[in-house]
C-alpha cells in the first residue's frame, strides 16, 4: 500500500511525520526541524506587499524568537526565481511552492474575498505605499503583476514542536489574517505548559 502525503486541515494535537524540503538557498530543511519550535508561515505570492509588511515585523523582532526557541520557515506560492528578486534578503528558510504542492498537503486554500476584507484592505494600501517606496529607493522590483498562483491566496499559520507534535494552527479568512509576533510568543509560552504524551495521529 502506498503511503500518500496528507492533504486537507491540519488539526492541533496531530504530529507531523519529518519532511525534507528545498529552500530558496537549494539548502535543505527537516520540517520540523530540531529547534524547539517550528513557526511554518504559508504566505501568498513573491512580493505580495502585505506579506512583506507582515513578515518585516518578524524580522524586527527575531532576537526575540529565536530567544524563545521558535524558527522560522516560510512557504510562497512562487517560482525560486520570482522569490530570488524579491524575497532573497529575508532571515529566514525560505521554500519555493508554485506547484502548491504543500498548500494542498496543510490545506491551505484561496478566497474570492481574500482581498475584500476591511482590515485587508487597510494592509494592502500600507503594504502598497511602503513597496512603493522601497521601489523607488531602488532597494526592491516591482511586485509581480501577474503573480503565479494568482492574487487570491490566503496565509495560514502553524506551530510544530521538535517531535512533530502541531500545538498551533490557523487558518486566515483573508489576505492580512494571519498570527502577530506576540501570538506566536505567547503559543510558544503556552506550550510549555502542555504534557509530552499527546497527540498520537501522524500525518
Amino acid at each position: 500500500m502506498i503511503d500518500r502525503p496528507h492533504e486537507g486541515p491540519i488539526s492541533i494535537g496531530q504530529r507531523l511525520k519529518p519532511r525534507i524540503w528545498p529552500t530558496l538557498t537549494e539548502e535543505p530543511v527537516t520540517v520540523p526541524t530540531d529547534s524547539a519550535l517550528t513557526h511554518i508561515q504559508f504566505r501568498r505570492f513573491a512580493g505580495c506587499p502585505v506579506c512583506n509588511l507582515h513578515l518585516r515585523t518578524f524580522i524586527n523582532r527575531k532576537a526575540e524568537t529565536d530567544a524563545a526557541g521558535i524558527r522560522e520557515v516560510i512557504v510562497f506560492h512562487s517560482a525560486r526565481d520570482d522569490l530570488r528578486k524579491h524575497e532573497s534578503d529575508l532571515p529566514f528558510h525560505v521554500i519555493p511552492d508554485p506547484d502548491k504542492i504543500l498548500y494542498r498537503e496543510f490545506g491551505v486554500e484561496s478566497s474570492k474575498d481574500a482581498l475584500r476584507h476591511p482590515t485587508a484592505r487597510k494592509a494592502i494600501v500600507t503594504g502598497v505605499l511602503r513597496s512603493a517606496l522601497r521601489v523607488l529607493r531602488r532597494e526592491r522590483p516591482l511586485p509581480p503583476l501577474n503573480p503565479g498562483g494568482g492574487r487570491l491566496g490566503l496565509p495560514a499559520d502553524f506551530l510544530v514542536r521538535s517531535d512533530g507534535l502541531i500545538v498551533g494552527v490557523h487558518y486566515g479568512q483573508h489576505s492580512s489574517d494571519q498570527w502577530s509576533v506576540d501570538e506566536v510568543l505567547a503559543l510558544a509560552h503556552s506550550d510549555a505548559q502542555l504534557p509530552q504524551s499527546i497527540g498520537e495521529e501522524w500525518i
